[in-house]
């Protein structure tokens, strides 16, 4: 099998590296720079661990795209920051100029990076994953909602879930995605994606369907096969597979569950544009400014790592 095309979902990794490292990792300013050293330290343990061929670090041009806000305004309203006049993200004070340094890091070592105007970085990890039709895929993320991605054809894609941290990863295909919720295998990326709009997502502003928790959503979506299948037997007269109290929870959801599939759902058409080609570089594209980089940011052996996994990847 050829070496895989690794999707990164970077906010979320390098959020995950934030909380994971101490804040007294600092450049010689005092700036923190734990974030940086992490999301660098995963690059490198990605492409040496997973034999990354290829590696697109995946951005979210907007965090919490308008699409889905007209839909349902809740969308991630409880994570826009309470100050802000912008809409704009709460992030802690600390981390927030840390991601310059982690985008020019990326570009002096030619790692490549991909974004969409208007959307976020599961909805480039989802459009590059559909549309591979050579190498398999890998998406690299502490993210449930990626669970959604996952298939066999016509290249195999599996999430590297990393939620719990790396010494506890799991790698997830249909079966794995399938037996871990009880979902069918034949379909368990949709699946995964049409139980998530029934169980709805707090941290995410998805209020789901009041009385319709986890294990109830995958009954129902292992059942009937699919969301719209379930909502088709809501109004079928002849149906007897649905509770009275499943049928009324789903009629009182109506309105969410008319736009919440296409909230929930990455958008597979999102214009991508790659900074660079996504082959993974033997050496950086600009050595003397990586040095300065590190130098500067006092990023210690993370960027030496790095450029190691770089040189000896497969």
């Amino acid at each position: 099998m050829s070496s895989p095309l690794v999707l990164l979902d970077s906010a979320s990794l390098y959020f995950r590296a934030y909380y994971a490292l101490p804040d007294s990792m600092t450049a010689p300013d005092g700036t923190p720079v734990n974030a940086v050293r992490g999301f660098v330290d995963t690059i490198a343990r990605v492409i040496t661990e997973r034999g990354a061929g290829r590696l697109v670090a995946c951005l979210d041009a907007d965090w919490r795209p308008e699409f889905r806000v007209k839909l349902l305004p809740s969308y991630k309203a409880q994570r826009v920051a309470e100050d802000a006049t912008d809409g704009s993200e709460e992030v802690p004070d600390t981390l927030t100029p840390q991601i310059p340094i982690i985008l020019d890091v990326l570009d002096a070592a030619g790692i490549c990076t991909g974004e969409a105007a208007g959307y976020e970085a599961d909805d480039v990890i989802g459009a590059l994953a559909h549309r591979e039709t050579v190498s398999p895929v890998e998406v690299i993320t502490g993210d449930r909602d990626m669970f959604q991605v996952v298939r066999d054809e016509p290249t195999p894609v599996r999430v590297v879930y990393v939620g719990r941290g790396w010494n506890k990863a799991e790698i997830l295909g249909p079966e794995e995605l399938a037996a871990k919720y009880s979902l069918p295998v034949e379909n368990a990326g949709s699946a995964y994606a049409d139980m998530a709009v029934l169980r709805g997502d707090p941290s995410d502003g998805l209020p789901g369907v009041a009385g319709i928790g986890e294990k109830t959503a995958a009954k129902l979506i292992t059942e009937f096969g699919s969301l719209e299948a379930v909502l088709k037997a809501v109004t079928d007269p002849m149906d007897r597979k649905l509770t009275t109290k499943a049928r009324n929870a789903l009629i009182a959801a109506e309105d969410y569950l008319a736009v919440a599939p296409t909230v929930v759902r990455t958008a597979l058409d999102a214009p991508v544009v790659l900074d660079r080609d996504d082959e993974v570089p033997r050496v950086p594209a600009d050595p003397e400014r990586l040095r300065e980089l590190t130098q500067r940011w006092g990023l210690g052996s993370s960027v030496p790592r790095l450029v190691n996994a770089m040189e000896r990847r497969p």
